[in-house]
Formats: structure tokens, C-alpha cells, sequence
């Protein structure tokens, strides 16, 4: 495998749990960013119930819960991210109010109209963001919120290289425009719609991985997968240094408010 042909969903999901599982976010974000599109959610109270989709170890997890109220669930598929998630709520002292259980975005074994917010953070491209909006609206009570983060151009055209780029690893990729129809046609009416920072790709989540990358090589020697997929996270750094104007990550928030 080459850098020029493969993405990160090419590797053993082994390896990307043991990967992640280092850092403490899982994908781009910051407490700043998580908590500027809670600002835009208005309907959250103590009895509410929170489900954060593809919720990794939980850093934005537990931001939401210690600055929201309400009951917060996280659901992600590697078990390792979930024994990690509770960890961190009960080192957090929210055990009480902030639970993790394991399971898949593509079944999500909730109720009709069970939560009053659902989020997700650099996930539901595993689903597909017009899929995942139809799929979870059905979850989402009536007058209930939905914020999601999602890989977006921020320019009608640019260059082959970091088009080919994107165009492989996720060709769901559009305008924000775009996006905000497709939340739109899902039943939605959007809220707020803002360009995570810089700041959000570099210091929480690529430069976090600089530290750890070594010694997991250390750990697999020779181990051929490993090394690639360390290969692959340094072209995805080198790729958004290069052409970070031309894309990145949306948070959108949108209300389901229709009948």
C-alpha cells in the first residue's frame, strides 16, 4: 500500500482502535468548538436525554456533560473507546449522568422519538451524512436538535491533488451549501452552521498523535499495517497543512421541528 491509494478505513480496525485510543480526541474539535454549538441548543433541561453517535473515548462527551443538563449516552462500536469513555465520566465524577455503551450508528438500538439532542463529532461519514440524517431523524424527539461535524469544500474548485485526495476517502465531500440542503430535505430546519479552526485539526488532534506515533511503531515492529497506517495519518497532516483552504470540517446544528 502506497500513501497515494489508501485512507484510514483501508487498516485493521484493531490497530485504529489501539491508535486512538492514545489521544484523547479521536478527530477534529475542541472544547471551544463543542461548546459554541451547544450555545445554539435551547431545549435541554434535567430530565433530557442525550445520545452522542460514534462517541469514541468521549472527550467532547464530557464537555457537553459538564457544561449542559440532562442524561448523555455514548454509543460507539470499539469497545476499547467505550471502557475509556466510562472511565473518563467517572473520572469526571458524571458516572451518574453520562453512560457508554457499545453498538454500531447503522442500528442504533434506541426508541422512536428517545432523545431530545443527538451529536456527533467526526463520525457520521461512517454512515453517511445524508443517510445518517434520514436514519437518526426517526430517534429524535419533535422539537429536538441534532449537531453534527462533517467534511466540507470551502471552494468551488480547486487543485487534482487534494480533490483526488478527498474524492477517495469520502466522495460524500460538498459545499456547505450543499450539506445544509441535505439536512433540509431530512426533515431539519438548520440552526447554525460554523467552520472548525485551525486550531481544531493541528493542536487537538494531529499534533497529539506526533507524540504517540514512535512509540506505537515501537510496539508493532515490522509490522507492516502498523507502519502504514502512521504513514497514512502523516499525509493526512502534510494534505490539510498544504491545502487547508480549500476544505475541513462544518459543525451544523439543526432542529427537527417538523410534524
Amino acid at each position: 500500500m502506497s500513501n497515494e491509494d489508501t485512507s484510514i478505513h483501508d487498516f485493521d480496525f484493531g490497530l485504529i482502535c489501539e491508535y486512538f485510543s492514545h489521544i484523547e480526541r479521536q478527530g477534529p474539535g475542541s472544547p471551544e468548538a463543542t461548546l459554541k454549538a451547544l450555545s445554539f441548543i435551547n431545549n435541554l433541561n434535567n430530565e433530557s436525554s442525550i445520545i452522542d453517535i460514534g462517541c469514541g473515548t468521549g472527550g467532547q462527551t464530557m464537555v457537553l456533560a459538564q457544561n449542559a443538563p440532562g442524561n448523555f449516552k455514548g454509543l460507539d462500536m470499539f469497545p476499547t473507546f467505550i471502557d475509556l469513555f466510562n472511565a473518563n465520566a467517572k473520572k469526571n465524577n458524571l458516572q451518574d449522568r453520562v453512560k457508554g455503551i457499545v453498538g454500531t450508528m447503522m442500528e442504533l438500538p434506541f426508541n422512536d422519538e428517545e432523545f431530545d439532542l443527538i451529536w456527533s463529532e467526526g463520525a457520521i461519514y461512517n454512515i453517511g451524512f445524508e443517510k445518517g440524517l434520514n436514519y437518526w431523524n426517526r430517534f429524535l424527539k419533535r422539537g429536538g436538535y441534532i449537531a453534527v461535524t462533517e467534511a466540507c469544500w470551502f471552494t468551488e474548485t480547486r487543485l487534482q491533488e487534494i480533490n483526488s485526495f478527498w474524492n477517495d476517502a469520502y466522495p460524500e465531500i460538498d459545499a456547505i451549501s450543499n450539506k445544509v440542503d441535505v439536512m433540509q430535505k431530512a426533515g431539519f430546519i438548520p440552526v447554525a452552521t460554523f467552520i472548525l479552526g485551525q486550531d481544531c485539526w493541528l493542536e487537538n488532534f494531529y499534533d497529539p498523535q506526533s507524540i504517540i506515533q514512535e512509540e506505537f511503531l515501537k510496539k508493532h515492529p515490522s509490522n507492516e499495517n502498523a507502519e502504514n497506517l502512521v504513514g497514512e495519518m502523516k499525509h493526512e497532516v502534510e494534505m490539510y497543512n498544504k491545502y487547508k483552504e480549500f476544505y475541513g470540517y462544518v459543525f451544523s446544528s439543526a432542529g427537527r421541528f417538523n410534524l
